[in-house]
């Protein structure tokens, strides 16, 4: 097989386990109003079905990229979307909600092995003045996922029900795993011989677990004593990263590297500001406006339409000019996007609320792919399973996040509660200052972005 197919097939793969896992992500989102009438599901319980996943991918993907290291991507890869076809079928026959968010977990898992390790197989095999592309026609497959899973998700749904999107989802999985062990070629582990971490990766995932879900459960004191026991653990877990012979992450790429440090920074406020909005817009649409699943999914599929063609644009734009500027860009657009967001009501026009998702879908197509090129150009090779866990890591504690402040609104304002009419009014008033708030972090993170910007030689020749 000549290296030209050779490239072009594992970039299909790739997109492919991209496209699925963005897919089940976001197409639950439109279920969710279906899901808590089955199960009789509280606001905030409803919330952890679609962060549960995220949670426990932000846990594993630093570990799981460090293994992909030493180990082989290709095995970690193989593994994960195996994982994704298993974990797909079990939520399909959940018969609680406790049942569906522990399933939801699962997934989490195999997110955080196929996601993070897909974009380290992408910068392994496309040399640097190719990646750009390549990161883009990944990350449009992405948004693709994320086109199609709103309508396709809301059709499902109301013919289908609920369930089948989950079905669907583990025979994606299923075509993606028998396509990988059969036409991916190479293993990629650059530090193969190096010894894991098991100490710091246990750290780490306590850690973030105690920081991250007393998060969703602030201002309770139990919220904040695991905030600050969460907190105090990734200190430690820095101390002891930078002491260990072998670390899962190398602190050194903190400690010298601008681009890398505040091109994560970035990621981390982006997704921080921007996941929940299809969250919040898809319960707005069903509950505020009276849309069924179907015409929901239709609206909302906008905004990932135009970030799957512009996504591609923007990383060719990012192999010719700073990929900083192009994703600081996109962040301006974002942040105008949710300001708009912030004037929902009950008699808001589609066509505004259409309008408004092609400006966000224009940011956050032209935020990935060239955040993404920052990352991943600003280390060597060795580094490359670890640059992409950590920049993973930080998209899904952004999601997480992002979720976390949305559940916060929630207890604040709704409580232990399902959505029912007499709630509408206190719902209306979560979404209207989530977008405040979303749109805020959003303006933060463009110059967290832009401080991000240096001179810096290609990543083989750049030590990080």
């Amino acid at each position: 097989m000549s290296a030209s197919v050779s490239k072009k097939i594992t970039l299909l793969i790739t997109a492919m386990a991209g496209f699925a896992a963005t897919f089940m992500l976001t197409a639950v989102n439109v279920a969710l109003p279906t899901i808590g009438n089955e199960f009789g599901t509280e606001a905030v319980m409803l919330g952890w079905v679609a962060n549960a996943g995220i949670l426990v991918s932000a846990i594993v993907l630093l570990p799981t990229g460090r293994l992909a290291d030493i180990y082989g991507r290709k095995k970690v890869f193989l593994y994960g979307v195996l994982l994704s076809t298993v974990s797909s079928f079990l939520c399909a026959i959940a018969n609680s909600s406790i049942s569906l968010i522990a399933f939801r977990a699962l997934q989490g898992i195999s997110s955080g092995m196929a996601g993070g390790t897909a974009i380290a197989i992408l910068t392994s095999v496309f040399p640097i003045e190719e990646r750009g592309k390549a990161l883009g026609i990944n990350i449009a497959s992405v948004y693709l996922g994320l086109s199609l899973a709103p309508f396709l998700g809301g059709v499902l749904t109301q013919h289908l029900g609920w369930r089948s999107i989950f079905f669907f989802g583990a025979l994606l999985g299923l075509v993606t795993t028998t396509l990988a062990f059969w036409n991916l070629k190479g293993e990629w582990a650059e530090a193969k011989g190096e010894r894991f971490d098991i100490v710091g990766s246990i750290i780490f995932g306590i850690s973030l677990l105690a920081m991250i879900y007393g998060f969703t459960i602030l201002p309770t004191v139990p919220g904040i004593v695991l905030v600050l026991v969460g907190s105090s653990g990734m200190a430690a877990f820095t101390w002891w990263e930078a002491k260990v012979e072998s670390p899962i992450l190398n602190v050194a790429l903190f400690r010298k590297n601008t681009a890398f440090i505040f091109s994560n920074m970035a990621t981390l406020v982006n997704y921080s500001a921007t996941y929940a909005v299809a969250f919040l817009l898809s319960l707005y649409l069903q509950y505020t406006k009276g849309f069924s699943p179907q015409t929901a999914g239709l609206i909302l599929i906008t905004q990932p339409a135009v970030m799957a063609i512009i996504a591609p644009i923007a990383g060719r734009l990012s192999d010719r000019i700073e990929p900083q500027k192009v994703a600081a860009i996109g962040m301006a657009f974002g942040c105008l996007a949710l300001l708009l967001f912030v004037f929902l009501n009950e008699a808001t026009a589609t066509w505004y609320i259409t309008g408004s998702l092609v400006i966000f879908g224009l940011g956050a197509g032209l935020f990935s792919s060239p955040n993404t090129n920052a990352v991943m150009s600003s280390v060597e090779k060795k580094f490359f399973g670890v640059a992409s866990g950590t920049q993973a890591t930080m998209r899904s504690c952004g999601m997480t996040l992002s979720i976390g402040i949305v559940l916060i609104l929630f207890s604040i304002y709704i409580g232990n509660a399902q959505i029912t009419p007499e709630y509408y009014p206190a719902f209306l008033t979560t979404v209207k200052l989530g977008f405040t708030i979303f749109g805020a972090l959003c303006f933060g993170g463009i110059f967290a972005q832009l401080a991000g910007r240096q001179i810096a030689g290609p990543a083989e020749n750049n030590p990080g």
